[in-house]
């Protein structure tokens, strides 16, 4: 019986309140550094798009300009559709940083609701 007192006053509106508190807390460090990684992907994303760009522009040159009829045409092609990759992964990572963003928002939005219910509930 003492058991089962415990568990019942353990599992009231305050307790739940005090784990849901606990559980926004430990989550917001991890989304914050989820972000913080998302958006450095992102830049060296960027970074990537640009080194491919200049390349197959560098490629593209040397080839107008080789007297001996090298054929680059595939090296060229091969790098846009790297670049072409790269810039799916770059969309992809911006809409998983949007929602890193927004789900961010909401915890701190909801810590700050419940803090403010349980201040004024006077736990």
């Amino acid at each position: 019986r003492v058991r089962g007192a415990k568990m019942a006053a353990g599992s009231g509106p305050a307790a739940r309140e005090l784990f849901a508190e606990g559980l926004l807390q430990f989550l917001r460090p991890a989304v914050r550094q989820l972000d913080r990684h998302v958006h450095s992907v992102r830049e060296s994303q960027v970074e990537l798009r640009e080194h491919i760009d200049s390349l197959a522009t560098e490629l593209c040159r040397i080839n107008e300009d080789q007297k001996v009829a090298l054929d680059l045409d595939p090296y060229v092609k091969k790098l846009l559709n790297a670049r072409r990759r790269v810039v799916l992964v770059n969309n992809i990572l911006q809409n998983a940083q949007e929602r890193l963003r927004r789900l961010n928002h909401s915890v701190a939005k909801e810590t700050v609701r419940r803090r403010a219910m349980l201040e004024a509930g006077g736990y």
